[in-house]
């Protein structure tokens, strides 16, 4: 891999053919993003067992794995903890894996989503000596997992399993400082450990594409001809130990901007990131639920409430004016609810909360989205 190229492509938001469907992947647009990525010389994508509807995989295998050549890319993918309940389901998971993907083995292979509540599960089911067996018997190159927590629990997992080779951390600008995602401290604990670091969420779900008229204008004063997701993603692309900035694009277009600023990446100055704090301050005056829509909190919702969908309408309500009266984002609403439960459907069993990687208050937030959209 390129080390030049840290740009990776994650499929975990691919194109759709219907927006309500995750799993209705746009397979030809997908195959355009992927020969477009390859032929501008990036390489790394990621994918995972439940992503896009548990289609991603099968993504890899037609736009990507089926249409080129083993040696010009580098596949990625992940082990979640709640997926198995047994060493036998454990390796059921990675066998269909390898089925669903046809790639014969994994360049990258990640334990998924770490976390305190997840973390006993992978030792008590020797995910960490199992992925190494796998590495042994030339079915994974390269071993690591992917972290949601904090430095503590970063430093003791490290610090048992130095056979580690990477960590893939959330990093975004915005999150750099958070109490609660804690960006630079986990980040700083890899560094420690002599790690290197894959970003995931370097746009935090499309937030850092789309920022308020103020922050806007602190970036278009830096450079006019920059996109501005791509300020974010140089952000994080910029960091020494970074090996990887994963991108979940959903468009051509948005592959065309990040592969062409990427092509030739120069880090960010010292001036650059310190208008970016700035930024961050901005935005975070203006976010009311800090939503990335991964989506987990979906899958096992008892009342199939569209957690995310209706999280990103009510950050999008809450900047509307009060004199205007009506909002898009309420009629948006009304829509998605003819097809998933309702926010006020919500039997508050905590499941969404279970597996939420930014530890956010889902049941709360889905009060005040209950209030503002069906009082």
């Amino acid at each position: 891999m390129d080390v030049n190229k840290k740009l990776g492509f994650g499929l975990m938001r691919l194109p759709l053919t219907d927006q309500n469907d995750e799993a209705s992947i746009d397979m030809e647009k997908t195959k355009q993003m992927v020969d477009l990525f390859l032929e501008r010389g990036f390489t790394y994508f990621d994918t995972a067992w439940m992503y896009c509807g548990f289609n991603s995989e099968n993504a890899a295998r037609e736009c990507l794995v089926s249409r080129h050549p083993r040696d010009s890319y580098t596949l990625a993918s992940k082990l979640h903890s709640a997926f198995f309940n047994s060493l036998e389901e454990r390796d059921k998971v990675f066998q269909e894996q390898l089925r669903k993907t046809g790639a014969g083995y994994f360049d990258y292979y990640l334990l998924h989503g770490i976390e305190a509540g997840s973390y006993p599960k992978y030792e008590q089911f020797k995910c960490f000596e199992w992925i190494l067996d796998k590495k042994q018997q030339g079915l994974v190159k390269h071993a690591g997992f992917s972290f949601h927590d904090s430095p503590e629990l970063l430093d003791e997992i490290l610090t048992k399993h130095p056979e580690m080779e990477f960590v893939q951390l959330q990093i975004n600008y915005l999150d750099w400082e958070s109490e609660f995602v804690q960006s630079r401290r986990c980040y700083e604990t890899a560094v420690r450990h002599g790690k290197k670091v894959i970003v995931m969420e370097p746009v935090k779900g499309g937030t850092l594409a789309s920022v308020p008229e103020k922050a806007q204008q602190l970036l278009t004063g830096m450079d006019p001809e920059m996109s501005v997701s791509s300020w974010a993603v140089r952000f994080a692309a910029s960091l020494p130990n970074v090996m990887v900035v994963l991108s979940g694009m959903s468009t051509p277009e948005q592959m065309d901007d990040n592969t062409s600023y990427m092509q030739d990446f120069k880090p960010l100055t010292k001036e650059q990131t310190d208008t970016l704090a700035m930024v961050a301050d901005v935005i975070n005056g203006n976010i009311t639920v800090p939503c990335t829509g991964c989506s987990y909190c979906t899958d096992g919702c008892p009342m199939n409430i569209a957690i995310p969908k209706y999280f990103a309408l009510y950050n999008e309500d809450m900047r509307e004016s009060e004199e205007k009266g009506w909002s898009a984002s309420s009629i948006s609403y009304t829509r998605l609810t003819e097809e998933f439960g309702k926010a006020g459907d919500c039997i508050a069993c905590g499941q969404c909360e279970g597996v939420c990687p930014q530890h956010l208050p889902i049941i709360r937030y889905l009060q005040d989205v209950t209030a503002r959209f069906e009082g």
